[in-house]
């Protein structure tokens, strides 16, 4: 028996971040969007755990007990006293160390594919429960749609959505590893006082309304101010995309993706193309959203 589950990237329509707490992680308001990009997770039954990756960036993903994937079939493995020995194989196409949770993905893809070949029946909240004990992002991942993620984002609320909001998403050459952003964060507002998150009710009333007019006026990144630090030339790839049409755009998590907002899917298809022009960035690629979390789409 083979099952492949189907699993979406994320952007952060609003990433607010407190200080650091003792534990080193960050309280956020993280307000994510699943986006119409996808990685699909195939498991099989065999000898030992191995993980397999084919797709753009593919040599960029570990293939050890670090992928969160290979991570994900250990964790339910322990959990119901079975031995995790599957063939992982990640078809990808979320781009890698984009700030748009690939690997987050992975995991949670690997734990629902995982539960359904091996017969383990988890409840949905069993598997959240797992999903956040490997990764901040990993629970939404699982979930996809929209949601307001706290504590360090992976305590979800669900969130209405009253539309399409159509995306361009530009994919910079390299990754920006997340905890060092994090600790540039830290740096940059070392001796401020950094104020408690709290998610925008003008955002979340956009988000309701599906207007994306309003959304774009109230998006907003606190991890921007430190990636840009770390990899100045994305300044250059955002106003790249605002001169081009985009509504707004902002650094996309982490990064070194920044995503861009559109009107409409004409006008996203016109950001791209200028966003490619401009040798700003790698590669454009454009979605939608919200989309559907984790599904399994083979078995």
């Amino acid at each position: 028996m083979t099952v492949t589950v189907r699993v979406p990237a994320k952007v952060n329509v609003q990433l607010a971040v407190g200080g650091a707490r003792p534990d080193g992680f960050h309280d956020l308001a993280n307000v994510f969007l699943a986006v119409g990009l996808y990685d699909e997770v195939t498991v099989t039954p065999a000898d030992s755990l191995r993980v397999t990756c084919s797709g753009p960036d593919a040599g960029q993903v570990p293939l050890d007990r670090t992928n969160l994937a290979a991570r994900a079939a250990i964790a339910l493995a322990e959990r119901h006293g079975l031995s995790p020995d599957v063939h992982i194989h990640i078809e990808k196409d979320i781009p890698v160390a984009g700030g748009m949770a690939g690997g987050s993905a992975d995991g949670a893809g690997a734990l629902l594919a995982c539960d359904r070949l091996w017969g383990t029946e988890c409840s949905q909240s069993e598997l959240l429960g797992m999903c956040a004990e490997l990764g901040s992002d990993v629970p939404f991942s699982l979930v996809g749609g929209a949601a307001l993620g706290t504590g360090r984002g992976e305590q979800l609320t669900t969130l209405e959505v009253g539309g399409t909001f159509h995306w361009v998403f530009a994919v910079a050459g390299g990754g920006l590893s997340t905890p060092a952003v994090y600790g540039e964060f830290d740096r940059l507002t070392a001796g401020s006082e950094v104020p408690a998150p709290e998610a925008s009710p003008v955002l979340l009333e956009a988000l309701r309304a599906g207007d994306a007019a309003l959304l774009a006026g109230a998006l907003v990144n606190d991890l921007q101010p430190a990636a840009l630090s770390l990899r100045p030339s994305l300044a250059a790839t955002l106003a790249a995309g605002t001169e081009a049409g985009a509504l707004a755009g902002l650094v996309s998590g982490s990064g070194p993706t920044t995503a861009f907002l559109t009107k409409d899917a004409e006008a996203a298809e016109s950001v791209a193309a200028a966003l490619i022009a401009s040798g700003t960035c790698r590669t454009a690629r454009v979605a939608q959203s919200p989309a559907t979390g984790a599904t399994v789409v083979g078995a």
